[in-house]
């Protein structure tokens, strides 16, 4: 992720105050793109967020919110983004605010996922 720092200027984490802010990750393929399929593209930005979580030291336990953003109809999300999440998210489970966008900043991506975790 450090290309994403020099290049765009972000942290995909920033710890404050006993927090770890997590940028938004993404689920690109190894070759950059987005799978057509939602869950493997929520599966890849969850692997990601691990990834940022590892970094600091924390795991998926440590997270207190969760922000989910969705391109194509939030509404059907309940479908199949809660058990993509299940695989990743154990109790005790955090605050979770999933979010219907427009688009996201790189074509064929239809999931990003942000979170704030807990020292």
């Amino acid at each position: 992720m450090q290309a994403d720092y020099t290049e765009y200027h972000f942290s995909p984490g920033f710890e404050a105050g006993g927090f770890l802010f997590i940028a938004g990750q993404i689920g690109l393929d190894e070759n950059g793109d987005p799978p057509e399929d939602a869950t493997e593209q929520a599966r890849i930005a969850f692997t990601a967020l691990g990834e940022v979580l590892g970094e600091a030291g924390l795991d998926f336990t440590d997270i207190v919110s969760l922000t989910s953003h969705h391109v194509g109809g939030v509404d059907r999300i309940l479908e199949w983004f809660p058990k993509v999440k299940d695989e990743f998210i154990v109790e005790p489970f955090p605050a979770w605010t999933a979010l219907g966008v427009t688009g996201l900043a790189i074509p064929g991506l239809v999931v990003e996922i942000s979170a704030i975790a807990q020292r």
